[in-house]
């Protein structure tokens, strides 16, 4: 029989873990850069876990067949695990989650009962379960399973992707927050929106210390910009700042301002895209995207207010300090006491004036860089996590 200790006394528990939206294919395909996905890593190389199951969400049978048939590349196994990790790809006939409230109960009803089965072909014994999905979480009983635990890194409740179902979110915090589920968020806020009556801990994002070590290879088409050179990096959406970021491109005309990240709203290429010197760039995988943070002037956390940013740790901004950047922040709650360096302007305040002041400072030593990077980095956060999602 497998030994069930692992190092540091930690009792190994069998593990399921549920993504929010995405899945184990998009995780790979974007290199692991997201909350959910570097957890999914540690879990998987984390002696504190014995056998751990990787769920998708709800997947539709037709679309996967149609794209079998298209030639679509395989899903990636999970590997190099220390654990006996598995993947399973739960598949109903509809794309999306249903709107009403009894239709989607009765969705993820049936989600627990496929978790259950995979978790039963697997071996796994009363696993605790980490869930991304605020559904999954509310909806599925879990009566075969050991305790449940919420991460929650967006307010789901207020993202832009999602809103047709803000109220049904709204109603899974609230079943959550009652139920005396575990949660982990990434700001008080969001622990604020589900209120748990159950234990919860806030631990914000993190870096990988891999990922932020020189020497820095920066791409030519970054070096041979002019002077200063702002950037922001990140989904370019209704988030954004668009007048602060035109302001900082107006006040250096012969800079550059990048934008470098998926476009999801229209609306900001509409505002900004005619700017001269606002370059927008399609997102950059990560060797590319530390060097280019580690060459850049400054880096922009030019943001609106609103119930989503007031909620969000924004991974960026752990991304620019972990690359020794100059940083300008809306004052917003979840970024005020990450790192005293950061320069924070009040929403609608004169934020191309920071910039101007970020400019004249010198970039962080090495050694303040380094120290931010372990200080930050995943593996302790995750340890914390573990610490209150596995525990009886």
């Amino acid at each position: 029989m497998e030994p069930r200790v692992a190092a540091g006394d930690h009792p190994r528990r069998d593990v399921v873990f549920t993504f929010a939206t995405d899945s184990w294919a998009d995780a790979v395909s974007r290199d692991h850069c997201m909350p959910g996905d570097q957890l999914v890593l540690s879990l998987a190389d984390s002696p504190r876990v014995h056998r751990l199951l990787v769920a998708d969400p709800w997947r539709s049978a037709p679309v996967r067949a149609v794209r079998w048939l298209q030639g679509s590349p395989r899903v990636p196994r999970l590997q190099e695990a220390k654990t006996s990790a598995r993947h399973v790809r739960p598949l109903r006939v509809r794309r999306y989650d249903p709107v009403g409230l009894p239709s989607l109960r009765r969705a993820y009803e049936r989600y627990d009962r496929s978790l259950r089965r995979a978790a039963a072909r697997a071996g796994l014994v009363r696993p605790a379960v980490i869930t991304c999905n605020p559904f999954v979480a509310a909806f599925s009983s879990f009566d075969w399973a050991g305790p449940v635990t919420l991460y929650l890194w967006d307010d789901w409740a207020a993202h832009p992707s999602s809103r047709k179902w803000w109220p049904a979110y709204e109603e899974a915090y609230r079943l959550v927050g009652a139920s005396g589920r575990r949660l982990v968020t990434v700001s008080e806020q969001l622990i604020g929106r589900v209120g748990p009556t159950g234990p919860s801990a806030v631990i914000p994002n993190g870096v990988t210390p891999e990922q932020w070590a020189p020497p820095w290879d920066v791409p030519g088409w970054f070096a041979e910009m002019p002077q200063p050179r702002a950037l922001y990096i990140g989904t370019l959406d209704d988030r954004l700042d668009t007048a602060a970021l035109a302001d900082v491109a107006a006040r250096w005309p012969a800079g550059r301002v990048v934008l470098a990240g998926p476009t999801v709203a229209p609306s900001v290429l509409a505002r900004l895209g005619s700017v001269p010197n606002i370059v927008i760039r399609p997102p950059m995988g990560r060797t590319e995207l530390a060097a280019v943070v580690a060459a850049s002037d400054v880096c922009l956390l030019a943001h609106r207010t609103t119930e989503l940013t007031r909620a969000m740790s924004p991974l960026k901004l752990y991304e620019y300090l972990a690359g020794g950047a100059r940083v300008v922040a809306t004052d917003l709650p979840p970024v005020r006491d990450v790192d005293p360096s950061v320069l924070l302007v009040e929403p609608g305040g004169a934020f191309a004036d920071a910039v101007a002041q970020a400019l004249e400072r010198p970039r962080p030593s090495e050694e303040t860089r380094r120290a931010f990077v372990e200080a930050n980095s995943w593996t302790s956060r995750h340890e914390a996590f573990l610490d209150l999602a596995l525990a009886d």
